[in-house]
């Protein structure tokens, strides 16, 4: 099938061409399976009259010329031709436009084409990202395609189920399934064609981008009405990938070192090399710790080195604490001596436009098998070992979460935030510039380790996407991955080709195969950071159902709002449930969903309500609205709540309990008191709670662990 592709694709390269004629395309779409309509080319009046009476009337006509790539601009398309006399004068009149359009022009003669039309006019094509290389497109086409832009990404080549969940997520998916009496859109023919687009592309890198707009799609099926087909200027340059088993061979060595070399160690305050080994030894790492300074022969009791070689022992991890012009010789330092790891901590690389100096230090490295995790970066920690390899302050509040960031900033900000929540973490990584690390290779570390049971990732771009997103998938069947991508306004700057190309914005493209890999992409550095501490406590939902139960009939609605925009679904209470709550309520609160209790109601209220949410199987998840009563103080309903949410945990009543709570000051101390008995609340925000619970779910869905 793709050997009479390869074929044309090579003429056209033969020819100096990048962009394939529409007979080409035709025949491309039908070795991959792609309708498209009847058609011929003619070359003279005569010969298109006799194929318009071949394939029927009325047909459109198309100038074919290798050097008039926008037919349309050149006066070289006309439409619903029904007559022969209408077909001989428009081949003339075609003719003469591409003349006078371009006097140079090649011209190979007239499409002929059966006109389709009729359904819903989508775009299918393809495009090659920066960043995640083949990608696919979908969306709603027609004359408004590049204003609305409404259209969705994957990864190419996808699969059948994905090609049909692409229909699904343009904004536009209700009038394909036939919204206000329309006739509804044959959904298999459509995903088969993304799927076959896919396909093509992935078969075959040399293609550039695939255009089919409009794509005509009715109950009876889907038709591509014109095709465009651009090749690349150059072959596609595959980045480096190593095997999951050399990523973890560096990894453990990095993350569990037996002995860490600070180059620039120093004795001086407020030296980066006097920080480092300060963090290391107050930290309370266990291992070996070398100071290499050659203007000192002991650094805060500990004997120091002239350079690596000195060392008497091995070393798993050098930190280097030096001015970025003497880093290249003390790397090649580091490769003699068989470290695992150069924590580089230097700017002065690619972030200032010495792109030539960091080059060099990737291929010292790579040369020596050394995993260089930066460069222009804070260091790192990994609790679990008492490691606090960064001239940042310590941390030693071990839990479960690896938190990573491209920016120092970002991970002072991490930082601070871990010690103010007190969030346990297993790890925090600054990654800089990363000229080799990545987060590929940290994805494929946390994904095995026992420490390590959720990862957030502040980034600014990803070096590999196709490797991020292998990385991502294995470890989201686990283990949540939340992900803040900053440049979010940012477009693609690129010049685009096609329709598709000028659709493909850079942060829509991150979005959607994000998404497709099972991360849960977070707004905001708060929400990725609220995220990271809270679904780690919240145990995983068993199925869709999700009740409010509030205190008052303001957050109720407001609480109801947040459901629906992160996705979660409220549940239809039945009658015999519907009973049960109302047997704990006044007469005048609400049952239904939400359950409102109404505001004056006592603890047992609260209590009744809350355990029959535990208790009845049908319901998965529970969101509390509280709000300030003197008959249910604050610290009375947070530690009703954690008794209840206990009691039912022990019993195997284990689902998610999100709580919302307006009031005074109190508030705030009864859900810290809620925080650290694994009940997720916040105060003043009904949005807050809401938010981290679709978060959870977002990652439940991902991973396949929803029954119901």
């Amino acid at each position: 099938m793709s050997n009479e592709v390869g074929e044309i694709l090579g003429k056209a390269r033969a020819e100096g061409r990048l962009a394939l004629t529409a007979p080409e395309g035709k025949r491309i779409c039908d070795a991959y399976g792609i309708a498209t309509p009847g058609e011929g080319l003619a070359t003279s009046a005569d010969e298109a009259v006799a194929l318009a009476a071949e394939i029927g009337f009325p047909v459109v006509l198309k100038i074919v010329s290798p050097d008039i790539l926008h037919k349309t601009e050149a006066g070289g398309v006309l439409v619903g031709l029904a007559t022969p006399d209408a077909v001989r004068s428009g081949y003339d009149q075609i003719m003469a436009a591409a003349h006078a359009y371009d006097p140079n022009a090649a011209i190979d003669g007239v499409q002929v084409q059966q006109m389709v039309g009729g359904g819903h006019e989508v775009i299918i094509g393809a495009v090659t990202d920066p960043t995640f290389g083949k990608v696919v497109a979908f969306g709603l086409g027609g004359v408004l395609v590049e204003v609305l832009k409404d259209v969705t990404f994957r990864l190419a080549p996808l699969s059948g189920d994905d090609a049909l969940g692409m229909l699904d997520d343009i904004r536009a998916a209700e009038v394909l399934r036939g919204a206000r009496g329309a006739e509804p859109a044959d959904r298999e023919a459509l995903a088969g064609m993304i799927e076959r687009v896919g396909a093509l592309v992935a078969d075959h890198p040399e293609i550039a981008e695939v255009d089919l707009n409009p794509v005509f799609a009715s109950a009876n099926g889907a038709v591509a009405a014109d095709v465009r087909i651009l090749l690349a200027a150059e072959p596609a340059v595959e980045p480096v990938r190593l095997s999951r088993e050399e990523i973890l061979a560096s990894m453990n060595r990095i993350f569990k070192p037996r002995a860490v070399a600070v180059i620039g160690a120093s004795a001086e305050t407020g030296k980066i090399g006097n920080s480092v080994m300060r963090n290391l030894i107050n930290g309370g790492y266990q291992g070996r710790i070398y100071p290499i300074n050659p203007k000192a022969t002991e650094i805060l009791g500990l004997p120091a080195y002239p350079n690596l070689a000195a060392v008497p022992g091995e070393v798993d991890v050098a930190v280097f604490a030096i001015p970025a012009q003497f880093v290249a010789r003390a790397l090649e330092d580091a490769g003699a001596k068989g470290v695992a790891g150069a924590i580089m901590i230097p700017s002065g690389f690619a972030e200032t436009g010495n792109v030539e100096g960091q080059q060099e230090i990737v291929e010292i490295a790579r040369r020596h098998g050394v995993r260089m995790l930066g460069p222009n970066i804070y260091g790192y920690y990994y609790t679990p070992e008492n490691l606090c390899a960064t001239f940042c302050t310590p941390y030693d509040v071990r839990g479960s979460v690896a938190l990573t960031s491209q920016s120092g900033g970002i991970g002072m900000a991490i930082l601070g935030f871990s010690r103010s929540t007190r969030m346990g973490v297993s790890a925090i990584v600054g990654v800089g510039n990363k000229a080799d690390v990545d987060e590929d290779d940290l994805l494929t570390f946390f994904e095995q380790d026992d420490n390590t049971r959720l990862v957030a990732m502040h980034l600014e771009d990803l070096k590999d996407g196709r490797g991020f997103v292998d990385a991502a998938r294995r470890m989201v069947k686990s283990k949540p991955v939340i992900v803040l991508k900053a440049g979010r306004t940012a477009m693609g700057a690129r010049a685009a080709g096609s329709h598709t190309g000028a659709l493909a914005g850079d942060d829509k493209v991150y979005d959607d195969i994000l998404r497709q890999a099972g991360v849960v992409r977070a707004p905001g550095l708060n929400e990725m950071l609220e995220y990271a501490r809270s679904l780690p406590l919240m145990p995983t939902p068993k199925g869709e159902n999700v009740v409010i139960i509030t205190g008052a009939g303001g957050s109720g609605v407001l609480l109801s709002d947040a459901c629906v925009d992160n996705g979660l679904t409220l549940m239809e209470i039945p009658p015999d449930l519907d009973e049960a709550f109302r047997a704990y309520i006044p007469p005048f609160g609400a049952a239904g969903n939400p359950i409102d209790i109404t505001g004056g109601e006592p603890p047992s209220t609260y209590e009744n309500t809350l355990r029959l949410g535990l208790t009845d199987p049908r319901i998965h998840a529970l969101v509390l609205g509280y709000w300030h009563t003197i008959v249910t103080p604050p610290m009375v309903f947070a530690e009703l709540v954690s008794k209840v949410v206990a009691e039912e945990r022990a019993k195997g009543n284990d689902k998610p309990v999100v709580a919302s709570l307006a009031g005074d000051v109190e508030v705030e101390e009864a859900c810290e008191y809620l925080f650290d008995h694994g009940v997720i609340a916040y105060p003043y925000t009904t949005e807050r709670p809401v938010a981290v619970l679709g978060a959870k779910y977002r990652w439940a869905r991902a991973a396949g662990l929803l029954s119901g």
